[in-house]
């Protein structure tokens, strides 16, 4: 298994591996969309053969005035390849760009309240905590948990340099006041 970073001749293959996968769907200019605008932040696993057997769709959010954070679109591995550690590798290669370039403090993601399976690899294996509920946020009508992720920590247990250190630890020691002064 190799895992590297998703190009844009790789679009057609995690779209299929997403139609395999998922219920929620997307249009090939979305993934355009992600590959033109954030090209270091996704990732897919081939076999090797060179097949894709799974992808991580992420992007930066662009709130101006939130802290800089990722989002996962999208995460899927094929069946026969879970259970070998590929998401979690996928997840982390993605973290540690958002952090490498973009200085992400943390990254986001939706997941059906009902997925099971992905519940227990976001929380127990990435970490992942949920922060709200969102009701019919998917198109059949489910609910979502929001959920995230804590870049900075995670970045700093590993030794990862962020994009701008001044900054990410300026931003850190500003946000620490914060949660003390509540």
């Amino acid at each position: 298994m190799n895992i590297r970073c998703a190009r844009v001749d790789d679009l057609m293959s995690m779209q299929n591996a997403n139609l395999m996968c998922l219920p929620e769907n997307y249009q090939m200019k979305y993934y355009f969309y992600h590959a033109l605008s954030w090209p270091q932040l996704s990732y897919i696993a081939e076999d090797h053969k060179g097949n894709v057997v799974g992808y991580v769709l992420a992007k930066m959010e662009e709130d101006p005035g939130e802290e800089p954070h990722g989002h996962i679109t999208s995460l899927a591995v094929k069946r026969s390849y879970r259970r070998l550690g590929l998401a979690n590798k996928m997840m982390d290669q993605t973290a540690r760009a958002m952090v490498e370039t973009y200085n992400a403090k943390y990254v986001s993601l939706h997941v059906r309240v009902s997925n099971r399976a992905a519940l227990n690899l976001y929380k127990n294996t990435l970490k992942f905590e949920i922060v709200d509920t969102e009701p019919k946020y998917y198109a059949d009508g489910e609910d979502a948990y929001a959920m995230r992720r804590d870049l900075a920590k995670w970045a700093e247990e590993r030794n990862i340099e962020p994009a701008d250190r001044e900054a990410y630890t300026t931003a850190k020691t500003t946000d620490d006041k914060k949660k003390n002064r509540s």
